[in-house]
């Protein structure tokens, strides 16, 4: 009858295959591995690894402590520039589908933007004519183009800044004019915005060109049009249930 040969053998007195994987993380413990390194060496749990090699001493870290931000930051930069990537790709990808607009796509597309950002009559406050003000260029170059699409020339339109007096009126004035590609003398008198030293503001630097307030001369009729055109919409878009 075969006797077993110590606490390594089984029953059969043969070496267990786990000893030799024993063995294996002990030593990449000496060599200075993690518990979660010797895991993905291994292919073990990381409470065997912790069983196995408890009794060893922790190993030095392998860098200094400003060598680990370092890489903290690069593995950071890393994933932002990834994820940079990825919405760069989903925002193409959305912008492709569009394709080009007919002139159906771009007057309903208008109607809709001047009924959230333009001005509405009120009943307490008649006045049915075109006024649309904003901040971002894109949205002003749709807002023109479509007033171009329903006929109104440059000339109807009267432009004026709206902006912190801290700003460069005039680069700003420049800027806009530019966007909208109109001289810089078809701007009326801006209206300045008193600055408050309570209040924090974020759009102090060179790209803050403020809002650009387009109002459209002799636009009453247009104005019912566009009116009218949004309760289209509205009864549409509930006919589509």
């Amino acid at each position: 009858m075969t006797e077993t040969t110590g606490k390594s053998a089984g029953r059969t007195g043969r070496p267990r295959a786990k000893d030799d994987v024993r063995e294996r993380a002990r030593e990449l413990r000496r060599q200075g591995l993690t518990y979660n390194e010797i895991k993905a060496e291994l292919g073990c749990s990381k409470s065997s690894v912790s069983l196995w090699v408890r009794d060893l001493p922790k190993p030095q870290p392998r860098c200094t402590p400003e060598e680990q931000r370092a890489r903290m930051n690069a593995g950071l930069a890393e994933l932002r520039s990834a994820q940079d990537q990825e919405r760069r790709a989903a925002r193409q990808a959305a912008a492709d589908a569009v394709g080009r607009l007919s002139e159906r796509d771009l007057f309903l597309t208008g109607v809709a933007l001047y009924w959230a950002e333009g001005t509405k009559s009120k009943p307490y406050r008649r006045s049915e004519a075109l006024q649309f003000i904003n901040s971002d260029p894109d949205v002003i170059r749709l807002f023109v183009r479509w007033l171009a699409l329903l006929g109104v020339t440059p000339d109807r339109l009267t432009l004026r800044l709206s902006i912190h007096e801290s700003a460069d009126v005039r680069a700003a004035e420049a800027f806009w004019a530019d966007v909208v590609g109109v001289d810089v003398s078809a701007f009326s008198k801006a209206t300045l915005k008193r600055h408050n030293p309570r209040t924090v503001r974020k759009n102090t630097r060179a790209a803050y060109h403020g809002c650009l307030v387009i109002y459209v001369r002799r636009s009453a009729e247009l104005y019912r049009r566009m009116e009218g055109t949004w309760y289209g919409i509205v009864l549409g878009a509930h006919s589509t249930s």
